[in-house]
């Protein structure tokens, strides 16, 4: 029983923005990791044009290589029907649909209006039914664009309504740059907790100016219990200026935790295995518990004082 859930989303939304190629089995590597460590749910890759998204080419491989953990559903992002067609393919459990609030933005994500974005949904969803692959449908920019500045709730609203109206089974709103705050948070999660339940809104936020965990909390304290976070705090959207890491998996999960909340989650694993990151990528991350430690993490006194 958790109080609180949480969506790995770093071997996707992390990985997608590296500017070095990480090889199959390292991500084949971390992800099985990952499945166990308590996560139910995780998301592996994009079934996306290589050209688009050249780190994650090997999806399909990616999926063929993971051990399975039958309490994990394993996600993949797709951008049209013949990513569904792969995703149904590779077995993925479940699909994410992405939809920008911004037209600019889903202009420059996937070179379509949102209104041929949802009619391209509508045969994704065809095809995939009769299927047990769920569907998620994420609102991207929900809470500001980089190019249009603050979306207008009421738009917002009425994607979540199209997306409901196609039959899907979750909705993510996801704040793409960073660019939400915790009263606006509260405002628009309320509003949306009055279309579905908790356990099918996923809150998506990136901690471009530091408030990510805020707004995670906010989104809390009105309802929402499902959010993705990302181990070490990677990512960010290659079509997005500006756009820096998620919420960190293990900074969120200490929060949580800390607070009394049940996240389900080994927390000493899960930083262990954040803390191989920079050798891996090459780079420092954004995660801060993998440097400062736990609160539990105690230290001997040093051995020093005023000379007598």
């Amino acid at each position: 029983m958790t109080d609180i859930v949480f969506q790995e989303v770093a071997m996707r939304d992390g990985l997608q923005i590296e500017p070095s190629w990480i090889p199959t089995a390292d991500k084949v590597r971390l992800i099985d990791a990952l499945s166990q460590m308590g996560f139910s749910r995780i998301e592996v890759s994009s079934f996306v044009s290589p050209r688009a998204v050249p780190g994650l080419r090997d999806a399909d491989e990616v999926f063929a290589g993971i051990a399975r953990n039958p309490s994990v559903v394993y996600v993949g992002l797709i951008a049209n029907l013949r990513g569904a067609e792969r995703a149904l393919v590779a077995g993925a459990d479940e699909i994410n649909l992405v939809v920008s609030a911004s037209e600019t933005h889903n202009l420059a994500n996937v070179q379509m209006s949102t209104d041929s974005s949802f009619a391209a949904f509508e045969s994704i969803v065809e095809r995939v039914d009769g299927s047990a692959m769920l569907v998620n449908g994420s609102i991207a920019t929900s809470f500001g664009c980089p190019f249009e500045g603050t979306q207008a709730e009421e738009r917002v609203l009425a994607l979540i309504d199209r997306y409901l109206a196609l039959g899907v089974d979750g909705i993510t709103l996801a704040d793409t740059t960073g660019m939400a705050n915790p009263a606006q948070v509260k405002r628009l999660v309320a509003r949306a907790l009055e279309k579905l339940p908790a356990s099918a809104l996923t809150l998506h936020f990136h901690n471009t100016r530091g408030l990510g965990l805020a707004n995670l909390l906010a989104a809390y304290e009105v309802g929402a219990r499902r959010f993705d976070a990302a181990l070490g705090g990677l990512g960010g959207c290659p079509f997005a200026p500006g756009a820096s890491g998620n919420i960190c998996s293990e900074d969120a999960i200490n929060m949580a935790e800390e607070m009394g909340m049940r996240t389900g989650v080994d927390l000493p694993a899960l930083l262990a295995l954040s803390r191989t990151l920079p050798g891996l990528l090459g780079h420092d991350v954004p995660g801060q518990l993998m440097k400062a430690g736990r609160n539990c993490d105690l230290h001997p006194c040093p051995q020093t004082g005023l000379a007598a």
